[in-house]
Order: structure tokens, then C-alpha cells, then sequence
């Protein structure tokens, strides 16, 4: 199988758990290239998500790193099988890959938490609301990278238009319903729209008062994306060009305790519903 040159967070991911598995058998990379018929490079290229596996030679090698989670097999050999190129790579080499990696995370979610604090989150912003945000760039964006930030970022939306949609909670700080992004009418415009995805099925939006005071995590934009099985989650912290997913035990339990401390001194949604009515009234 060819080499892919522009691995994706995903397929690293992938090449990860797979030397995670072949570590804790106590194989080496000759060893596990042994049970494939290739080369030591092809296994330290696969973990590194640089070079593509099939499912069944992902099985295989589980297989012979006596792994007996057959939920997780099956779940890096369906990672394994995603030949199909998603729609963010079309802004392949136009924007940093932390945009694609966020879009790519998002696609394949299981389910999401997001938290915010300063800014609406990014598939619930209108094109004038993002391109106000863009506008805002120091030093200024090119023309051509201006617009494909505001395009990928409306396109993200298509995650939540799918009938498998993953379902998603966004927990937003009233101080992002409250600043003035672009202006009155365009932050009047982005809050009925934020009531209008608000009212999907799959969507749960909570607001987080002025009055709750501080809280664990108010100092960071939070992404939590479950996988297919709960070893497989996902953290991705609020980052400008440089994407930083966070997958070690620890880190996931410590970011979900916190996206569940906000959840828990959040308004409920239909008290959420009314409070973003009135700050919409208000402008």
C-alpha cells in the first residue's frame, strides 16, 4: 500500500494505538514486521500514520500482540478502512492543519462536548460573524486564506447536517452571546441562529451566567470528541495554527470532569433558550 504524504491527525491516532499495543506485547519493530512479511520501515511508518494498513492486517497484528479487546480491533480496523477523502482536504496546504484536524475530529465523533468562552463556537457561526472574527486577524490574513477560513469554517457545519449527526453540547459562556462581534446587527443575527440549531435534536446548547463566577476550565476553548470506544476520545484545546490532541488517560479524564463541572452550573437549555432571547431583545 502507498505511503500517504499528508498523514491525517486520525491515521496518526491510529499508528499510535497501534505501537501503544505493540509495546505493551513487548514485540519489536522487526519483530511485529515479521508477522506482515515487510520491513521494520513500513511498521515505524504506519505508527507514524505516514503509510496506510488494511483492516485485516490491523487485525493481524492485534492478533499477534495478543490483544483480546475485539470492541477496540474492530474499532482501529474501521479507522483503517476510511479511504474516503473527507471535504475539508479540498483546504489542504490553503490552511494550517489544525483546521483540517478539528474538521476531520468533528466528522468522526461519536458524540461532542464544546465549551467557550470569548467566541460563539465554530459550526454554529454565521459567515458575517466569521469573517468579522477573521477580519480581526493581526497581521492581516491574505485575501485567498481569509476566505478559505470563513468557507471551511460555515463548511464544519456539515457535521451536524448528516442524519447520523453525532450529538453535540455546546457550552457557551454568556460573555461570548455579549461581545459585539462585528457589531449589533451581526451578533443579533448570531444569536437566532444559535436558537435556531438549537433546536435539532441532536444539539444541546447551555449557557454559562456572569454569575456563576469562576469555574474549572474558563481559561480555555475545550473540544472533547468520543471515539468508538472510550480509549479512542479525543481532546483538542483552543490553538491558532498548531493543533494539540490530547489522548493520554489522564487528560481526557480530567478535561471531561471539567466539561461536566460546567455542564453542571450551566443554565438549563430551556433557561439558556430564554436568556439569549433577552440578550438578542437587548441589542
Amino acid at each position: 500500500m502507498p505511503p500517504r504524504s499528508n498523514p491525517t491527525a486520525r491515521q496518526q491516532r491510529l499508528g499510535a494505538e497501534l505501537r501503544k499495543l505493540r509495546e505493551a506485547s513487548g514485540l519489536s519493530t522487526e519483530q511485529a514486521a515479521a508477522v506482515l512479511a515487510t520491513n521494520r520501515t513500513v511498521i515505524t511508518s504506519t505508527e507514524a500514520g505516514r503509510h496506510g494498513i488494511s483492516p485485516e492486517r490491523v487485525r493481524r497484528l492485534a492478533c499477534n500482540y495478543d490483544c483480546a479487546d475485539t470492541v477496540l480491533i474492530e474499532a482501529l480496523a474501521r479507522m483503517a478502512a476510511e479511504r474516503t477523502k473527507g471535504w475539508w482536504e479540498e483546504f489542504r496546504g490553503v490552511l494550517p492543519p489544525t483546521f483540517l484536524d478539528i474538521a476531520e475530529l468533528e466528522w468522526f465523533a461519536r458524540g461532542l462536548r464544546m465549551s467557550t468562552m470569548t467566541h460563539v463556537p465554530g459550526p454554529f457561526q454565521t459567515e458575517a460573524y466569521a469573517k468579522a472574527l477573521f477580519d480581526a486577524a493581526i497581521p492581516a490574513l491574505p485575501p485567498a486564506e481569509f476566505e478559505a477560513r470563513v468557507a471551511h469554517r460555515i463548511q464544519r457545519r456539515r457535521a451536524f447536517d448528516r442524519p447520523d449527526a453525532p450529538p453535540y453540547v455546546a457550552i457557551v459562556h454568556e460573555a461570548a452571546l455579549r461581545i459585539e462581534v462585528g457589531g449589533r446587527q451581526i451578533l443579533r443575527e448570531q444569536l437566532q441562529h444559535i436558537l435556531e440549531m438549537a433546536e435539532r435534536k441532536t444539539i444541546t446548547v447551555q449557557v454559562i451566567p456572569f454569575a456563576s463566577g469562576a469555574f474549572p476550565g474558563s481559561g480555555q476553548s475545550i473540544l472533547y470528541a468520543e471515539g468508538d470506544v472510550p480509549s479512542l476520545d479525543v481532546v483538542q484545546l483552543d490553538r491558532t495554527t498548531v493543533a494539540e490532541f490530547l489522548h493520554l488517560e489522564a487528560q481526557l479524564r480530567k478535561f471531561a470532569l471539567q466539561l461536566d463541572r460546567m455542564q453542571q452550573i450551566a443554565l438549563e437549555p430551556d433557561k439558556t433558550r430564554d436568556l439569549i432571547h433577552s440578550i438578542a431583545q437587548q441589542l
